[in-house]
Protein backbone atom coordinates (compact mmCIF):
# COMPACT_ATOMS: atom_id res chain seq x y z
CA UNK A 1 0.00 0.00 0.00
CA UNK A 2 1.22 3.58 -0.85
CA UNK A 3 0.92 5.69 2.73
CA UNK A 4 1.66 9.16 3.43
CA UNK A 5 1.57 12.13 5.96
CA UNK A 6 0.71 15.33 6.17
CA UNK A 7 1.24 18.15 8.75
CA UNK A 8 -0.59 21.09 9.33
CA UNK A 9 -0.37 24.27 11.77
CA UNK A 10 -2.15 27.26 11.89
CA UNK A 11 -2.52 30.12 14.65
CA UNK A 12 -4.89 33.25 15.03
CA UNK A 13 -4.93 35.66 17.47
CA UNK A 14 -8.13 37.03 19.63
CA UNK A 15 -10.58 39.77 18.96
CA UNK A 16 -13.56 40.89 19.90
CA UNK A 17 -17.42 40.83 17.72
CA UNK A 18 -16.05 37.57 16.89
CA UNK A 19 -17.66 34.02 17.37
CA UNK A 20 -14.87 31.27 18.45
CA UNK A 21 -14.72 28.37 15.84
CA UNK A 22 -13.18 25.17 16.72
CA UNK A 23 -13.76 22.28 14.24
CA UNK A 24 -16.97 23.39 13.36
CA UNK A 25 -18.41 24.11 16.31
CA UNK A 26 -19.17 27.93 18.29
CA UNK A 27 -17.19 27.84 21.52
CA UNK A 28 -19.12 29.74 24.03
CA UNK A 29 -16.10 32.21 24.80
CA UNK A 30 -16.45 35.95 25.18
CA UNK A 31 -13.63 36.19 22.38
CA UNK A 32 -13.39 35.02 18.77
CA UNK A 33 -10.42 34.32 16.47
CA UNK A 34 -9.36 36.80 14.04
CA UNK A 35 -9.03 35.62 10.14
CA UNK A 36 -10.20 36.21 6.62
CA UNK A 37 -12.97 33.17 7.00
CA UNK A 38 -14.25 32.39 10.71
CA UNK A 39 -10.70 31.91 11.45
CA UNK A 40 -11.30 28.02 13.01
CA UNK A 41 -7.35 26.92 13.18
CA UNK A 42 -8.36 23.25 13.90
CA UNK A 43 -10.03 22.74 10.58
CA UNK A 44 -7.52 24.66 8.82
CA UNK A 45 -4.57 22.70 10.36
CA UNK A 46 -6.42 19.65 9.13
CA UNK A 47 -6.62 20.78 5.24
CA UNK A 48 -3.08 22.04 5.39
CA UNK A 49 -2.00 18.41 6.73
CA UNK A 50 -4.60 16.36 4.16
CA UNK A 51 -3.58 19.03 1.01
CA UNK A 52 0.12 18.34 2.34
CA UNK A 53 -0.26 14.39 2.38
CA UNK A 54 -1.28 14.61 -1.06
CA UNK A 55 1.85 16.90 -1.98
CA UNK A 56 -0.61 19.59 -2.75
CA UNK A 57 0.20 22.41 -1.32
CA UNK A 58 -1.57 24.41 1.45
CA UNK A 59 -4.93 26.08 2.50
CA UNK A 60 -3.64 29.43 0.86
CA UNK A 61 -3.27 27.94 -2.53
CA UNK A 62 -6.61 26.67 -2.89
CA UNK A 63 -8.97 29.66 -0.17
CA UNK A 64 -6.45 32.77 -0.41
CA UNK A 65 -6.98 35.47 1.97
CA UNK A 66 -7.28 37.99 -0.63
CA UNK A 67 -10.60 36.40 -2.27
CA UNK A 68 -13.51 38.15 -0.88
CA UNK A 69 -15.35 34.87 -1.52
CA UNK A 70 -13.74 33.48 1.79
CA UNK A 71 -14.43 36.65 3.93
CA UNK A 72 -16.33 34.91 7.23
CA UNK A 73 -16.69 31.95 5.25
CA UNK A 74 -17.42 28.50 7.31
CA UNK A 75 -14.12 26.49 7.38
CA UNK A 76 -16.27 23.61 6.34
CA UNK A 77 -16.06 24.55 2.82
CA UNK A 78 -12.29 23.93 2.89
CA UNK A 79 -12.72 20.51 4.72
CA UNK A 80 -15.21 20.10 1.65
CA UNK A 81 -12.53 20.89 -0.98
CA UNK A 82 -10.09 18.23 0.78
CA UNK A 83 -12.31 15.94 0.74
CA UNK A 84 -13.48 16.07 -3.05
CA UNK A 85 -9.31 16.11 -3.73
CA UNK A 86 -9.23 13.14 -2.02
CA UNK A 87 -11.50 11.34 -4.04
CA UNK A 88 -10.15 13.11 -7.06
CA UNK A 89 -6.94 11.55 -7.10
CA UNK A 90 -7.92 8.03 -5.14
CA UNK A 91 -6.61 8.97 -1.65
CA UNK A 92 -8.67 7.69 1.59
CA UNK A 93 -7.87 8.98 4.63
CA UNK A 94 -6.61 6.48 7.39
CA UNK A 95 -6.63 8.74 10.21
CA UNK A 96 -6.06 12.88 11.46
CA UNK A 97 -4.60 13.49 14.92
CA UNK A 98 -5.03 16.98 16.07
CA UNK A 99 -3.71 19.04 19.19
CA UNK A 100 -5.27 22.58 20.19
CA UNK A 101 -3.32 24.23 21.81
CA UNK A 102 -4.59 27.37 24.24
CA UNK A 103 -4.86 28.55 27.95
CA UNK A 104 -8.65 29.16 27.51
CA UNK A 105 -10.92 28.10 26.90
CA UNK A 106 -11.49 24.61 27.54
CA UNK A 107 -11.44 22.26 24.55
CA UNK A 108 -12.24 19.10 25.39
CA UNK A 109 -16.07 19.46 26.43
CA UNK A 110 -16.33 20.40 22.87
CA UNK A 111 -14.14 17.64 21.37
CA UNK A 112 -16.90 15.03 20.51
CA UNK A 113 -19.08 17.46 18.64
CA UNK A 114 -15.92 18.42 16.72
CA UNK A 115 -15.13 15.11 15.63
CA UNK A 116 -18.54 14.34 14.58
CA UNK A 117 -18.82 17.60 12.52
CA UNK A 118 -14.75 16.92 10.90
CA UNK A 119 -16.37 12.90 10.28
CA UNK A 120 -19.61 13.63 9.01
CA UNK A 121 -17.69 16.03 6.01
CA UNK A 122 -14.69 13.67 5.53
CA UNK A 123 -17.41 10.67 5.62
CA UNK A 124 -14.45 8.85 7.65
CA UNK A 125 -15.21 7.46 12.13
CA UNK A 126 -15.11 9.15 14.91
CA UNK A 127 -12.54 6.70 15.65
CA UNK A 128 -10.08 7.63 12.98
CA UNK A 129 -9.99 11.32 14.29
CA UNK A 130 -7.92 12.57 17.45
CA UNK A 131 -8.76 15.65 19.50
CA UNK A 132 -6.34 16.57 21.76
CA UNK A 133 -5.72 19.90 23.88
CA UNK A 134 -2.92 21.60 25.86
CA UNK A 135 -1.13 24.93 27.10
CA UNK A 136 2.29 26.19 27.10
CA UNK A 137 2.04 26.50 30.72
CA UNK A 138 1.41 30.40 30.47
CA UNK A 139 4.45 30.65 28.10
CA UNK A 140 4.35 32.61 25.06
CA UNK A 141 0.89 34.90 22.79
CA UNK A 142 -0.92 31.53 23.95
CA UNK A 143 -0.05 31.46 27.62
CA UNK A 144 -0.70 35.55 27.51
CA UNK A 145 -4.29 34.06 26.45
CA UNK A 146 -4.08 36.47 23.30
CA UNK A 147 -4.28 33.39 20.86
CA UNK A 148 -4.82 29.63 19.83
CA UNK A 149 -2.43 27.29 17.70
CA UNK A 150 -3.37 24.10 16.57
CA UNK A 151 -1.62 21.25 14.84
CA UNK A 152 -3.21 18.26 12.87
CA UNK A 153 -0.96 15.20 11.36
CA UNK A 154 -3.15 13.12 8.79
CA UNK A 155 -2.16 9.61 7.22
CA UNK A 156 -3.63 8.93 3.84
CA UNK A 157 -3.27 5.75 1.64
CA UNK A 158 -3.56 5.00 -1.57
CA UNK A 159 -7.30 3.81 -3.00
CA UNK A 160 -6.73 0.42 -4.38
CA UNK A 161 -8.58 -0.36 -7.51
CA UNK A 162 -10.50 -3.38 -8.12
CA UNK A 163 -9.11 -4.50 -11.08
CA UNK A 164 -5.86 -3.94 -9.51
CA UNK A 165 -6.98 -6.66 -6.71
CA UNK A 166 -7.75 -8.87 -9.43
CA UNK A 167 -4.82 -8.40 -11.14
Amino acid sequence: MNFRTGIGIDFHRFGTDRKLMLGGVEIDYPFGLIGHSDADCLIHAIVDSILGAMGLGDIGTYFPDTDERYKNADSRIFLIKAKELLIEKDWIIENIDCIVICEKPKIMPYSQKMKENISSVLNIKHSQIGIKATTTEKMGFIGRKEGIACMAVCLISKKICKSYEEE
